[in-house]
């Protein structure tokens, strides 16, 4: 997320860190670079400009120039103004009205609105234990209909029937009608989208608006388009009351420049970042923890809570049980870690929110790629369950029939075996020496072998 962005100012922060002191001449070459990666992540004009002048005001301040430290305390003033333009804290849904709390999501066709209400259904039902209903008023697209039909299943949420010979108003009647009636404490209405912003879209997006009478409603946009996102999200603004954005397919952005220039331009705060193509791939925004991504601190306390949520404790206190009474690390054991670790954003999720990460050569982080850790699934999937508690009976044979059945060669077959008799030997010493021998043996790096 943001890769572009973040190498770039990383590029220039780092050569700020040996400065024992700054001057006029190399803060103008520095904001110089700032500028450039800016524009280059496609951050609004107006947004760059306020953004570097502020930074030149602080930086040429006492405070930066008799500081001990001045490069870093200059990083400081940069990290704090990427805060400043993104919002000075999260901002969460506001559902204190009387139930059912209405969400009302707009936004433009493609911009994964119609995923990004199951997401949210999701994301309230399991971390505010809310009771949610989702309703579809776009009836120009039946396909949309169908789509929130089958996400509403997948997340376990209600979901009220509409077709495309209804009017979109007296759908959002029933929809409301029908959650009164269930004790429903959030209704998530899902609006018509379009190719471009038109008068007949945004008159009907106002007549549902109306009927709702919603307690949010939230402009999704792709933050793939870059600056263009914040332009249509200052469109919608001018047409319905706002409340919030949601950025979609954060993941896929290299440049970062939506995040940027959304709240500066439109005044309204990004609420929550889409961050995958599941159902789960959804994070709260707080500035802070983004502006620490993007300047390669890390995001330690997002990782903290994904691990909360995702990490299923129960199969945590188990493998630890086995573990400690040196029972084994079996190959059902690694994949469970395997899969744990896909949920929580895999590889490259877990990179982005880890310290320092920023700093690791591109041929590093080019190999924490998550189709390996999808390769060893497939091939513990094609064992038998006897060869995943028992590997040592996975000879020529079994390793052909292997490796065919998940699509792999025997050589792929063979580097897990490797990998995974490297890790029970840890284990192992684990168990029997605590974890001084583990740290010795593993002495500052992981288990040999591993592949992330």
């Amino acid at each position: 997320m943001f890769e572009n962005l973040s190498e770039r100012l990383n590029q220039t922060m780092k050569r700020l860190r040996g400065q024992a002191r700054l001057t006029g001449e190399n803060i103008k070459d520095t904001l110089r670079e700032v500028r450039m990666a800016l524009l280059e992540a496609d951050v609004a004009l107006p947004v760059v400009r306020e953004f570097v002048d502020h930074v030149r005001e602080r930086a040429l301040g006492q405070d930066v120039l008799q500081s001990l430290s001045p490069g870093q305390a200059l990083i400081k003033i940069v990290h704090d103004e990427l805060i400043r333009i993104m919002g000075e804290s999260g901002v969460p849904l506001n559902l204190q009205v009387q139930p059912p709390a209405v969400i009302l999501v707009a936004g433009l066709q493609g911009s994964g609105k119609t995923t990004t209400v199951a997401k949210l259904a999701r994301w309230l039902r399991e971390n505010q234990k809310k009771k949610l209903m989702v309703v579809s008023c776009d009836v120009h697209r039946p396909a949309a209909i169908k789509q929130l039909e089958t996400l509403a299943t997948e997340v376990g949420v209600e979901y009220f029937p509409s077709t495309t010979d209804q009017d979109p108003v007296a759908i959002v009647h029933g929809a409301l009608a029908e959650a009164r009636k269930r004790f429903v404490d959030v209704l998530i209405v899902d609006t018509a989208g379009r190719l471009h912003i038109d008068e007949a879209m945004m008159a009907e997006v106002k007549r549902v608006h109306d009927a709702a009478a919603p307690a949010e409603t939230l402009f999704v946009v792709d933050s793939m388009t870059g600056q263009d996102a914040a332009n249509s999200a200052q469109a919608f603004n001018e047409a319905l009351p706002l409340t919030g954005v949601v950025l979609t397919k954060a993941d896929g952005d290299a440049r970062g420049g939506a995040a940027l220039s959304v709240r500066n331009i439109t005044g309204k705060p990004i609420k929550f970042i889409g961050v995958g193509e599941k159902t789960t791939a959804l994070e709260p925004f707080h500035p802070d923890r983004i502006a620490s991504r993007i300047l390669g601190m890390g995001d330690v306390l997002t990782l903290v809570e994904e691990a909360q949520r995702k990490v299923d404790q129960k199969e945590a206190a188990r493998l630890a049980k086995k573990i400690r009474t040196g029972k084994g690390f079996s190959l059902e054991d690694l994949r469970s870690q395997l899969e744990q670790m896909l949920d929580m954003g895999g590889m490259e999720g877990l990179l982005d929110k880890l310290t320092g990460a920023g700093q690791l050569p591109a041929g590093v982080k080019s190999q924490a790629n998550d189709g390996e850790l999808r390769r060893m699934i497939a091939i513990i999937n094609s064992m038998t369950p006897k060869e995943r508690r028992v590997p040592d009976i996975i000879r020529g044979g079994r390793k052909r029939r292997i490796a065919a059945g998940s699509g792999t060669q025997v050589q792929d077959v063979n580097r897990l075996l490797k990998q995974h008799t490297q890790m029970k030997k840890v284990m192992k010493k684990f168990s029997k020496g605590g974890m001084t021998k583990l740290m010795r043996s593993m002495k500052g790096r992981m288990p040999p072998g591993m592949p992330f």
